[in-house]
């Protein structure tokens, strides 16, 4: 493991952990690893990176061992030169640093894309892992029409264009997708800065296409969640969501035998930032309830 210094525009109110930095497979990826206890690894969607979870680790540091990697091209993270930015690609980069770090005993914490991707690596390393936290995400092929046409416009090569050149993700998505506390300037600055050239952006100017794309990848997912099944689950909605609603919640349901349902009515769909008290509060209570079983 190496260690560097990051950006002098990370807060360290905001964001008041220690940043480390490993080298994988060209990468040079950026984590949080804070706390004792339990693990849970936290994997963020698009356009966010670790800072999303935040508030959330510093609660639950006390009583776990936390840790938040940002994907390559994301975060404080850079990719390989070679690097196309595709989903089975960060599961690759994610599968690989839970294996140089040695991990086992892991709860999944997944949001958006951290779901799909997480659950990738879960299914490759099935002994590593024996919880799962969901929290407005999917994992299987979109069959949404709004999200198909979503996909095809935010993916095409205009779509990718107002990305890059304009970070529309972060400009537009992060405020819309806070629903119950409004994001402050300073943490706008932490979305805005980790991806602060058009250049840094081409990350999440690829991920929208991909939803409609990377249907081999969400095929073989969906194809393994039988597997996985059995897992204890905690699933956290918010129930504002633009993106992920009452059919994918039922899903989810659906899918794990043994799971827990949280609502946190009115929250958007960057429920970890949006609910950071409740989401932490969650947790707590569904791991303590799930161990003493």
């Amino acid at each position: 493991m190496t260690s560097a210094e990051r950006p002098a525009w990370v807060d360290d109110e905001l964001f008041p952990f220690d940043s480390r930095f490993i080298d994988i497979d060209g990468h040079r990826l950026h984590y949080v690893d804070e706390g004792t206890g339990p693990t849970l690894l936290f994997l963020h969607g698009n356009p966010t990176w670790s800072f999303d979870y935040s508030t959330v680790i510093a609660s639950l540091r006390s009583e776990f061992r936390c840790i938040a990697v940002d994907y390559p091209g994301f975060g404080l993270s850079t990719a390989s030169p070679a690097y196309q930015y595709l989903p089975a690609e960060h599961a690759g980069a994610v599968d690989r640093f839970v294996e140089m770090l040695g991990l086992s005993n892991v709860t999944l914490v997944g949001h958006d894309w951290g779901g799909p991707i997480g659950l990738a690596v879960l299914q490759r390393r099935p002994g590593t892992f024996d919880r799962v936290v969901l929290t407005n995400t999917w994992a299987w092929p979109v069959s949404d029409p709004l999200i198909q046409v979503m996909s095809h416009v935010m993916g095409s090569p205009i779509g990718r264009l107002l990305i890059r050149q304009l970070n529309l993700f972060v400009n537009v998505m992060i405020p819309i997708g806070h629903r119950l506390t409004t994001p402050t300037n300073g943490q706008m600055d932490h979305y805005k800065k980790a991806l602060d050239s058009p250049a840094r952006r081409e990350a999440s100017a690829v991920f929208p296409r991909e939803i409609t794309s990377s249907r081999a990848f969400l095929t073989s997912i969906e194809a393994g969640l039988a597997d996985v099944a059995a897992l204890p689950a905690l699933i956290i909605w918010g129930d504002e969501d633009f993106a992920f609603g009452d059919k994918e919640l039922r899903r989810w349901q659906h899918t794990f035998s043994d799971h827990e349902t949280v609502i946190i009515e009115g929250a958007g769909h960057f429920v970890p930032s949006d609910a950071p008290g409740p989401f932490a509060a969650a947790i707590r209570g569904w791991h303590s309830r799930s161990v003493s079983q």
